[in-house]
């Protein structure tokens, strides 16, 4: 995490239910009395503690937002949903639209609250807008460069024109997700993906600039990245050209039973 946050917990609120000490994952509260105690501020922060307590006496500092409080849980119709997943496509055809701020910052949001291993929240974002034709132009560079040689083993490369926008297709906008963990950076990607599609925005994972920007010092320049940076995914957005009309079929899930 990028700042200093400690936890507190008001004695005078606090009725001794324990309900913070049994779901703390870290083991980082105990009981004294009747009244919950902290051990150490060395934990990982995924405020549990501060999501549980029935009397709101745990908080944490250092973060902007308030903790909200919560009704009946949020629930997504298992069906609609599966429908969506379905129904995406990689889109690779973009309208002359652009897209909204709002919606950006609502796909940012959605890679933002999604969940990150030891709630290390070190997923980062950059967007791409000003400079999408030189970075584009910058990427499109390296790889006619190495074009060449991936052409002697890889017969899909043969057929492959890199022109100048082979990586964002025209689209108006890129957000590349920024981690030095994988797995962090794909899940919160797959959730702005969601947020994308609810947005009725087409998605293209371009996983070719991903790579571009991982190989050249002067993209990372351009994106502002630092040494250890490592760009994981490139959500391509824009409102799609084309409109699909099935699902596309998909070889059944190899599932083991044990």
């Amino acid at each position: 995490m990028l700042h200093h946050h400690e936890i507190a917990i008001d004695a005078a609120r606090c009725i001794g239910c324990g309900l913070c000490r049994d779901d703390c994952p870290a083991g980082n509260i105990v009981l004294n009395g009747k009244t919950a105690a902290v051990l150490a501020q060395d934990c990982i922060m995924c405020a549990h503690c501060v999501a549980i307590c029935p009397q709101a006496a745990v908080s944490i500092s250092g973060f902007d937002e308030e903790p909200r409080p919560v009704g009946q849980p949020a629930t997504l119709d298992p069906d609609r949903l599966l429908a969506a997943i379905g129904e995406r496509r990689s889109v690779r055809r973009f309208a002359d639209r652009p897209v909204s701020e709002k919606a950006v910052a609502r796909v940012i949001e959605a890679g933002r609250l999604t969940p990150t291993g030891k709630n290390a929240q070190d997923v980062s974002y950059v967007v791409v807008r000003e400079r999408l034709e030189r970075c584009e132009a910058l990427a499109v560079r390296l790889f006619r460069r190495l074009m060449p040689f991936v052409r002697l083993v890889d017969e899909t490369a043969r057929r492959t024109e890199i022109d100048e926008h082979f990586f964002f297709k025209k689209a108006p906008v890129a957000i590349v997700v920024v981690s030095k963990d994988k797995v962090n950076a794909a899940l919160a990607a797959s959730n702005m993906e969601l947020m994308a599609q609810a947005h009725g925005l087409g998605v293209l994972y371009s996983g070719f600039f991903a790579m571009a920007v991982n190989h050249s010092r002067a993209l990372r320049r351009e994106l502002g990245l630092s040494r250890g940076q490592k760009a994981v995914a490139t959500l391509v957005l824009g409102h799609p050209a084309v409109r699909y009309r099935r699902t596309a079929p998909k070889e059944p899930a190899v599932v083991a039973l044990r």
